[in-house]
């Protein structure tokens, strides 16, 4: 059920009424209203709330909506009708979120909306593609086929960038345990060694041990402002990243800054012809899979030139002609277009193209890692050889003085 806020009039003592109801769907709530005796004036969704803890807590991920696909199908595959599927995966559906929504889909449906149309007034949980092969499905009456297919590009999503995360655990704990014992080095060890060479008459620390001690100070007396600039200059850059402007360099950078930009050509490769392979198997049209493609691929400028394509072949061009010589486009993805164009089986071409291109993410993750670990390690030694340099040589110069001084 969702919740409502609404301000109506009593229509018995004229009194105007503010409060909160739970129901299925707006229509839902003006009837509830409508039975009380009262005659509703404003009724709205209330607004849910933002934070971390919400954040997660609301979160539907995608081994849910995976589920969720793959028992529709096999409801809807064994003859039961529509809101009786719905209705069966809500009773098994546990996440609290999800279930919500579902029960806000099955109310539109009943009131005569088409199951596509029902998904779409929830885009924080069904994207765009999601909407578009549910609608190929319910129109040419293959819904099940069309949710399975959905399950499986999900998963398929969902696998290459767990293996991305997973590739960056590694270099991400060795920089995490690394900062570490640099600050427990520079504000616990080098303070020993400065508070030794005070006591000597006219001894003088080394230039790189004084520059650390300088940055220890720094960090052991104002502590709190080095956070509060972590914490200010984390949040204007992530702001600044989510923000058109921050989003066409992000996006500039993971396609052209090596080793990452190999990597995630690939990605938006594998996942453009695994999306519109998916799509032509349902059924829609070139246009409408180009339009949704472009969402899907999550980057801007590879949205650009699937947009500029989808401008040619409104015009008659070919789409392997339109994509040919596009810089954010690899040449294989053309060129297997041609061929699927040619033959009539462009779907199973843009599948193999999907395939092919999964597989060199997987070479390509592995061959990242074994460009990053000895790219840390050398990192890690660098910064060592700092920090034993502004421990040691103090303590070289001082047993060097007294080994002169007893000469």
């Amino acid at each position: 059920m969702l919740t409502y806020t609404y301000s109506a009039r009593n229509t018995s003592t004229g009194e105007t009424v503010e409060a909160e109801l739970e129901a299925a769907n707006e229509q839902a709530a003006v009837k509830l209203l409508t039975d009380r005796g009262l005659s509703p004036i404003d009724i709205r969704p209330k607004k849910e709330q933002t934070g971390l803890l919400s954040h997660f807590r609301d979160r539907i991920s995608t081994k849910q909506k995976v589920i969720f696909s793959r028992q529709l199908a096999t409801m809807v595959n064994a003859g039961l009708p529509l809101v009786q599927s719905l209705n069966t995966v809500r009773g098994q559906t546990k996440n609290p979120v999800l279930k919500t929504v579902i029960i806000s889909v099955i109310s539109d449906v009943e009131a005569g909306s088409t199951f596509a149309d029902a998904l779409s007034r929830h885009p924080k949980v069904f994207d765009n593609v999601y909407i578009s092969l549910v609608a190929a499905g319910e129109a040419s009456g293959t819904l099940d086929t069309s949710l399975e297919r959905l399950a499986n590009q999900q998963e398929k999503d969902a696998e290459i960038l767990s293996k991305i995360r997973g590739a960056l655990v590694y270099p991400a704990m060795v920089i995490l345990v690394l900062i570490g014992v640099v600050i427990f080095m520079m504000t616990t060890v080098l303070p020993q060694v400065e508070s030794l060479y005070k006591g000597i008459p006219g001894a003088k620390l080394p230039f790189v041990t004084v520059i650390l001690l300088s940055v220890a100070h720094f960090i052991i007396h104002f502590w709190w402002l080095v956070i509060l600039i972590l914490g200010i200059g984390g949040f204007l850059l992530v702001r600044w990243a989510r923000s058109p402007d921050g989003v066409q360099v992000v996006d500039e950078i993971k396609l052209k800054v090596w080793p990452l930009g190999p990597l995630f050509t690939k990605v938006y490769m594998a996942r453009f012809a695994r999306t519109g392979a998916t799509l032509v198997a349902s059924g829609v049209p070139m246009i409408k899979m180009l339009n949704t493609t472009a969402e899907a691929v999550n980057n801007v400028h590879v949205a650009a030139s699937i947009n500029k394509a989808t401008e040619q072949v409104k015009g008659g061009k070919a789409l392997s002609d339109s994509l040919k010589g596009d810089p954010n486009f690899l040449d294989l993805v053309p060129d297997m277009i041609h061929i699927g164009e040619q033959s009539g089986a462009l779907q199973d071409m843009l599948g193999k193209v999907a395939d092919y291109y999964e597989k060199e993410v997987d070479e390509q993750i592995k061959a990242v890692s074994t460009i990053i670990e000895p790219a840390l390690m050398i990192v890690v030694g660098v910064i060592a050889l700092i920090i034993v340099a502004a421990v040691l040589l103090p303590i070289y110069s001082l047993a060097g003085k007294n080994l002169s001084g007893g000469i």
